[in-house]
This record gives C-alpha cells, sequence and structure tokens, in this order.
C-alpha cells in the first residue's frame, strides 16, 4: 500500500476530488487572491480599537495565523469569536470580520446581526451565501472567494484563499503591514516546498512523506512556538479533516508549565504517542532552548520524536511553508490508509442533524 504516494495514477483512483491539485495550488490560490483585494476598498467610519473575527472551523485559520504571525505589528487587540454571540465590548469602535467560505455558517450569521446591531464597522469573507447576500445588501466591504485553484472544491482547501483573504482585509484596514514583495516571496516559499513534497518526489528524500510514515497508526502531537501557534492549529486540523486521523497541537513554552508531567502515565504512551517539533531561527533563542530541552524530556519519557526545521527568510514565508508541508502529510497519510480525503461524513451528519433538531432549541 505505502507505493500509491509515489504515483499519480494510483492516487487518482482514490483521490477522487483531486486535493492533490488543491495542495500544489496553495500558491496559486494566494497570488489570486492578492490580486483580487487590490479592488476591495475599506475606509474606517471610526477609530478601530479592537478587531473580532467571526468564523468556525477552517474559516477562523485565517485569524488565529495572524493572531501570532502578526503580534508584534497589530497595534489593537484582536479577539477569534467562534460562537453565536459577540463579546459585550464590541461597539463603533470593533471591525468584525464576518467569515465563512460558504456564507451559510449559523454561528457566523448569528453574529452578523449582532454586529449591526452593536453599530460595528464591518467585512465579510465568504464564497457566496447568506452572508454574501447580506454583505451586498449591506454595503459592507466584501472580498468574494473565487475559488478557481480550488479544484477539490473542498472548503478547507481553499486555506489559501481564507487565510490571505483575512490578511488582505486587515491590510486595507491599516492594521497590518504587507507589501507585493511579502506576498512574491511566500509564494516561493511555497513553490521550493511543493517541489520538494510532490508526488514524484521519493520518501526517503521527501519530508511529508517520511512524516507521514512516521505518524502512521499513532497520536501525533505537533509542537510549535511563536509566531507558528495558529499555524500549528491549521496543521492540526488539515490532519483531522484529510487523514481522520487524532493529530492535536501543542505550543512552547506553555506545555513546559504543565504537559511534561503527564507524558509518564498511561504507559502505552511510549507507543501511541509521536511528537513533531517545528522548529525555527526565528524563534527568540530562549524558545529554540526550550524546544530542544522539551523534545529531550519527551524522549527521556520513551516516546518517539522528531524535528521538522523551517528554512524560508522571513515568519510569513515560514508560516506557509509548514502551512504547505503539513497540507502534504495529511493527504499521503489519507492515501496510506487507504481512504479519499475529502468526504467528511461525521462533520456532514453532524450538522443535519443539528438543523433536524434545531427547532426544539
Amino acid at each position: 500500500m505505502a507505493s500509491i504516494i509515489d504515483s499519480r495514477e494510483e492516487i487518482a483512483q482514490l483521490d477522487n476530488s483531486n486535493m492533490l491539485g488543491s495542495i500544489e495550488a496553495l500558491g496559486k490560490q494566494i497570488e489570486h487572491a492578492w490580486q483580487e483585494l487590490k479592488k476591495v476598498q475599506f475606509t474606517a467610519k471610526d477609530e478601530i480599537r479592537n478587531v473580532v473575527v467571526a468564523g468556525m472551523g477552517g474559516s477562523a485559520l485565517g485569524a488565529d495565523v495572524i493572531l501570532h504571525l502578526f503580534k508584534e505589528q497589530m497595534k489593537v487587540p484582536l479577539y477569534i469569536n467562534r460562537t453565536y454571540s459577540l463579546p459585550n465590548y464590541v461597539d463603533q469602535h470593533t471591525l468584525v470580520v464576518l467569515s465563512s467560505y460558504s456564507g451559510t455558517t449559523e454561528e457566523v450569521l448569528s453574529a452578523a446581526k449582532e454586529a449591526e446591531a452593536k453599530q460595528a464597522q464591518i467585512m465579510v469573507i465568504c464564497a457566496g451565501g447568506a452572508l454574501a447576500d447580506l454583505a451586498q445588501e449591506k454595503g459592507y466591504t466584501y472580498y468574494k472567494i473565487d475559488p478557481v485553484h480550488n479544484p477539490s472544491e473542498q472548503p478547507r482547501m481553499a486555506i489559501g484563499y481564507s487565510v490571505f483573504g483575512t490578511i488582505g482585509l486587515l491590510e486595507k484596514a491599516g492594521l497590518i503591514s504587507v507589501s507585493d514583495e511579502d506576498v512574491t516571496a511566500v509564494i516561493k516559499a511555497i513553490d521550493t516546498q511543493v517541489a520538494g513534497c510532490t508526488v514524484e518526489v521519493p520518501a526517503e528524500s521527501n519530508p511529508a512523506k517520511t512524516l507521514a510514515f512516521l505518524m502512521m497508526d499513532r497520536q501525533p502531537f505537533i509542537v510549535a512556538g511563536e509566531f507558528l501557534e495558529g499555524v500549528a492549529h491549521v496543521s492540526a486540523n488539515q490532519h483531522n479533516e484529510n487523514g481522520k486521523v487524532f493529530v492535536n497541537y501543542k505550543v512552547v513554552p506553555e506545555i513546559n508549565h504543565h504537559l511534561m508531567e503527564g507524558l509518564k502515565f498511561p504507559k502505552s504512551n511510549a507507543s501511541t504517542h509521536f511528537f513533531v517539533f517545528v522548529t525555527s531561527v526565528l524563534y527568540p533563542p530562549k524558545v529554540s532552548l526550550r524546544m530542544k530541552l522539551t523534545q529531550h524530556i519527551v524522549e527521556e519519557n520513551e516516546i518517539e520524536t522528531t524535528a521538522v526545521p523551517l528554512k524560508s527568510a522571513t515568519k510569513i514565508e515560514q508560516a506557509f511553508e509548514m502551512i504547505s508541508l503539513f497540507s502534504f502529510c495529511s493527504f499521503y497519510i489519507a492515501m496510506l490508509e487507504g481512504i479519499d480525503p475529502s468526504p467528511i461524513p461525521f462533520v456532514d451528519s453532524f450538522k443535519e442533524k443539528l438543523k433536524e433538531q434545531s427547532q426544539d432549541y
């Protein structure tokens, strides 16, 4: 079964929606989104003192990436709202970004009503649905995702559009700074990663395939720090949905204050757990030291680890280098398990049952 990840023909028989095509097109998604965002206009009606991004699942991941990646740039607080109601402090000085790929996410539509009632300044990012209709009706600043470079048509695989769409909207609001040169460098970093992780590159020199083999039949933990915390969240989610595997993520230095004492029991941890330490020369020196020492302690508990060093020159390039790597890894795990990565039957079934029973609540 392992040979499947070395053959596009065999992959195509299992990958019915062409998820591989979406993963390989990440750079094109970002380039397309950035060009489309140049057409978007926004003028603040009042001083922006805080930002709330309302989104669920993959639609909130752009904000999570931004929260950590642009921490040193952001001059106002950013809160990610993953429920129906907005924080009490939302008012005319709040920028509310309503994010829903489908445009039908009920939590986001509920937040939209509250944002309007609280007289917040509103932006929208979606591909259509009721949220797109609302944006057009109300005249909200709106980035409509046109996912031409997402052949799988899976919302979660439009990650370039959703993450860079959110980045672009906050850049329009003057809250972060991203240049055309930054975007070009990000695309180049992704292209380099794609070239090294694609199907034709054998496992012994392909970091995504190597990781996929190491993660098989285990419960992996992706460990990252600082500016990569949001990207670690993206990477874990991709594995949950694409590989159907229980992958979690942890953050240094937070885990140094509790998790290390929880590695000893149950004894089965040594055979079931696996830690992936994402390292970067762009971490503060103390965080890099903590990563090394933490990896050593995990190994002292007889749990296998590996380190994945990121190589790009800047933080934003490394963020998307990591997203590309783990997207490939999640896909290869699905192939090795012999499953089509696109269907998400439990999520779909849950949403259908929730819709049927919501009238009782």
